[in-house]
C-alpha cells in the first residue's frame, strides 16, 4: 500500500462502546472536514441486519459517504483479517482525495486489525471447525466459553463472549499449537503509511447504561421482531448469534417471553458495552472525550489542531 504525501493523511479513529453517540459525532466531524466514514462495526457490515445493529438511517447514510455498512451478506465467512484487506484497500484510494478520514465504530478486533495489523495465527482446520461447531450446537455457547477461560483466561477476559465466531477462532488456535491465542496476538505492529488519531467517546456508567435501555425499546418500536422473524431461515449463521438477535429467536422458539426477551436484549448489550470499554481502555494513545453536548466541537478543535 502506497499513498502520497503520508505525513499529509491522517485517519481519525472514533471508538466507543454502544450507544455512546458515535455515528452522529462521526458524521458531524465527516461534515465539518469534507470528508468520508469507513466503518468499523462488525455486524453493521452485513446488509440483512439493521434495526438490531443501530445501523445508520439512509438519511444519515446520504449525509456523507459512508464505506463498509450493508456491504456484505451474513451467509458470507467474513474476518477481521479480511477486513484489514478491505479497509487498508479502501483508505488507499480515499487519501486520494482526503487528507482525513474518519474511522467509525465499537468493534474493537476490527479497529485493531487496521491500525495496527492482524497476527500470522494458523490457518483454519476444516475438521477442528467442524468439531468445535457440533460441540456449539450440541452444548451451547457457555460450554465453549467456559472451554476458553481454561486454556485462555487472558483472552477470555477480553472477547466478546456472545460471539461464537471468535470463541471458536481463539479456541482453534489454543487447540492447534498448545499455546494460549492472547500469547500470539499483537507480537509485532505493522506500521501504517498515515497518521492514526485515537479518539474515544466515554460517558459514566449509569447514564451510558439507561441510553442502551432506551435503545433497545426504541429498536423495538421500529421494528426488530419482524426484522429478526424474517432472518430465522437465516439464524444458523455466525454472524446473527448476536445481541438482539438470539434472544429474540428463542422467544419464537417459546422458550421465554417478548418482555423476558427484551430485558435480556438490555442487559445483554449493556454486558457488551462494558466489555467494549474494557478492551478499548487498554490502549493507552486514545484521548478520551466525553459524550456530552459539545462533544462534536471538542474534537473538531482536537483534531484541526493535531494535523
Amino acid at each position: 500500500m502506497t499513498i502520497d504525501s503520508p505525513k499529509r493523511k491522517t485517519l481519525v479513529v472514533i471508538l466507543g462502546a454502544t450507544a455512546t453517540g458515535k455515528t452522529d459525532i462521526g458524521i458531524r466531524l465527516a461534515q465539518a472536514f469534507h470528508s468520508e466514514i469507513i466503518s468499523s462495526d462488525s455486524r453493521q457490515i452485513y446488509r440483512e441486519m439493521s434495526i438490531g445493529t443501530a445501523k445508520p438511517t439512509a438519511e444519515e447514510l446520504a449525509t456523507v459517504p459512508h464505506h463498509f455498512i450493508g456491504t456484505r451478506s451474513v451467509t458470507e465467512d467474513y474476518s477481521a483479517g479480511r477486513y484489514e484487506e478491505d479497509a487498508l484497500q479502501c483508505i488507499e484510494k480515499l487519501f486520494r482525495h482526503h487528507d482525513i478520514l474518519f474511522l467509525v465504530g465499537g468493534s474493537g478486533l476490527y479497529i485493531d486489525a487496521l491500525c495496527n495489523g492482524m497476527d500470522a495465527l494458523p490457518s483454519t482446520d476444516p475438521s477442528l471447525r467442524q468439531q468445535l461447531t457440533q460441540e456449539l450446537e450440541q452444548h451451547g455457547l457457555e460450554a465453549l466459553t467456559l472451554r476458553l477461560r481454561d486454556l485462555d483466561p487472558v483472552y477470555y477476559k477480553q472477547v466478546d463472549r456472545a460471539n461464537p465466531q471468535r470463541i471458536i477462532r481463539a479456541l482453534e488456535v489454543c487447540l492447534q499449537t498448545g499455546k494460549p491465542y492472547s500469547s500470539l496476538r499483537k507480537q509485532t505492529v505493522k506500521q501504517r503509511p498515515f497518521r492514526i488519531l485515537k479518539i474515544g467517546i466515554r460517558m459514566p456508567r449509569t447514564q451510558l447504561y439507561e441510553r442502551i435501555d432506551r435503545r433497545v425499546i426504541h429498536m423495538m418500536e421500529q421494528g426488530l421482531e419482524e426484522e429478526v422473524r424474517s432472518l430465522i431461515p437465516l439464524r444458523h449463521y455466525n454472524a446473527l448469534q448476536t445481541v438482539g438477535y438470539k434472544e429474540l429467536f428463542e422467544f419464537f422458539d417459546g422458550k421465554i417471553s417478548r418482555e423476558e426477551a427484551v430485558s435480556l436484549i438490555q442487559r445483554n448489550s449493556r454486558r457488551y458495552a462494558k466489555r467494549q470499554e474494557t478492551w478499548f481502555r487498554r490502549d493507552p494513545d486514545t484521548l478520551w472525550i466525553d459524550g456530552d453536548t459539545f462533544c462534536a466541537e471538542k474534537i473538531e478543535k482536537y483534531v484541526r489542531e493535531f494535523v
